[in-house]
């Protein structure tokens, strides 16, 4: 069975960020992720981790403006300078934090750019990015995100496309985070996805569809994608990146099973 993570952005939010991290180990969570770190101390986080026992797997680089709507900075032509300085920022939390997987996100397609532009802008980008963190062994990872319901306007909203711009980013620190909700959105065909993508595959998180609720509320049959990682020998971590329909320790009985 995958090892999984939690993410505390999207469980345990009826209690305090810094509570989750007890919350996620009692209910038999080895790693969590989250978002964003940046609105606490790396070293506040770095306390919670430990006291709880739990491994930091993941986190964003900074996104622009989330709350104005912003969802990445990476294929912006205008905010490579901004981008570089997150990038910088990520590092530090990443070093502080022990954590060896960031997830560069994109950013919505901007209007009268042409694509060469944006490709081109988000592979130099990307190669940055992979410099920077192969300094603490970390791995930068790109996910595509579907634009037509969760993300409207998301640039990487293409599996195939995510696989092709790692394979031309051309960095063995560069990876695809491949979110099966997401994916079976875009494309559905997941076993082929997983097998045929494995080496590249450096992240995997999971909630089903419709709805992004735990696994078993919908129509993907998880426990035989859980037997198919195990068979492919997939060593990741699997964060749990749903929304739960009745509180999350309740929801946690697809994870008992």
């Amino acid at each position: 069975m995958p090892k999984f993570a939690a993410n505390l952005s999207f469980l345990f939010t009826d209690a305090p960020f810094p509570a989750r991290f007890a919350r996620a180990a009692a209910a038999g969570f080895a790693g969590v992720e989250y978002l964003f770190p940046y609105d606490w101390p790396a070293a506040d986080i770095a306390g919670w981790l430990r006291a709880a026992g739990v491994e930091q797997v993941l986190f964003n680089l900074p996104p622009g403006d989330w709350a104005a709507g912003e969802r990445g900075l990476a294929c912006l032509p205008q905010r490579r300078a901004e981008f570089a300085a997150g990038v910088e920022t990520a590092l530090a939390y990443a070093e502080a934090l022990g954590c060896r997987r960031v997830h560069c996100m994109a950013g919505l397609r901007p209007a009268g750019i042409a694509e060469a532009e944006l490709r081109a802008t988000y592979v130099a980008n990307l190669r940055h990015a992979a410099e920077r963190f192969a300094g603490i062994g970390a791995t930068v990872l790109i996910e595509p995100i579907n634009s037509r319901i969760d993300m409207p306007g998301y640039w990487l909203d293409d599996v195939a496309k995510a696989f092709s711009l790692c394979a031309e980013v051309d960095r063995s620190n560069v990876g695809v985070q491949l979110d099966l909700y997401h994916a079976q959105i875009i494309q559905g065909d997941l076993a082929r996805t997983l097998s045929d993508n494995l080496s590249r595959i450096g992240h995997v998180q999971i909630a089903d569809n419709p709805g992004r609720h735990e696994p078993g509320s919908g129509e993907i049959h998880y426990p035989f994608l859980f037997a198919l990682l195990d068979r492919l020998g997939y060593t990741g971590w699997v964060g749990c990146e749903y929304k739960p329909l009745a509180g999350s320790e309740e929801g946690l009985s697809w994870m008992r099973q």
